[in-house]
């Protein structure tokens, strides 16, 4: 069962990934667009586009699909998380996993948007970090909350397009969190990458 921080991540998280837009949209509605307008139009789209319970699940999942491979550095943060046994994994194995982290996102992420209930992102300020990236720092501000939370935002610029490598909820990094959680299931696993991979297939039926 996902944690109180897991459903946190996965409804913020959510709510940017069904607004995500390319940059060209964002130069539409912003003079000068950056990471934090990017940011501030995910979410407010995500509100518009993916919140209407009447919304059928099965068209749902199909915008999520390709909002998350438009947007989100996917394939950077699917290898990131597994770590080192994708070194050592076969083209197959490989080809699979990046299927199965897919899946497992839009699985795990589809339905949360029905828990939206008025929230609303605010942007702080951004900060360009080693590498290029910008970290965009914001909260998330309920009404019926008396404290916002704090989620920080790893942007990338690949190709004209910004692209979300990572969120930071309270502080935690939900890439770390993940990686964490990958290596928990090799090492009961003996290390082995078929039967990781089984357990993610498991876990994307049980979801679909």
């Amino acid at each position: 069962m996902p944690t109180e921080i897991e459903r946190r991540w996965f409804l913020i998280a959510g709510l940017a990934l069904a607004g995500s837009v390319n940059v060209s949209l964002v130069a539409r509605a912003q003079a000068a667009p950056g990471p934090a307008q990017f940011i501030e139009y995910l979410a407010d789209k995500a509100v518009a586009a993916l919140t209407d319970k009447g919304t059928p699940r099965e068209e749902r999942i199909r915008r999520f699909r390709v909002l998350l491979n438009d947007h989100f550095a996917v394939e950077i943060i699917a290898r990131w998380v597994l770590g080192r046994p994708w070194a050592t994994a076969s083209a197959e194995e490989r080809a699979e996993y990046l299927r199965l982290f897919e899946d497992l996102i839009v699985y795990s992420y589809v339905d949360r948007f029905t828990e939206y209930a008025g929230e609303k992102l605010e942007v702080s300020r951004t900060v360009t970090i080693e590498g290029g990236d910008t970290m965009v720092y914001s909260s998330i501000v309920r009404g019926n909350q008396p404290e916002p939370v704090e989620v920080d935002w790893r942007v990338r610029t690949r190709d004209g397009k910004f692209k979300i490598v990572d969120v930071m909820v309270k502080g935690i990094s939900m890439g770390v969190t993940q990686r964490q959680e990958f290596a928990s299931v090799f090492s009961r696993n003996n290390s082995s990458m078929s039967a990781f991979l089984s357990e993610l297939r498991a876990r994307v039926k049980k979801g679909a």
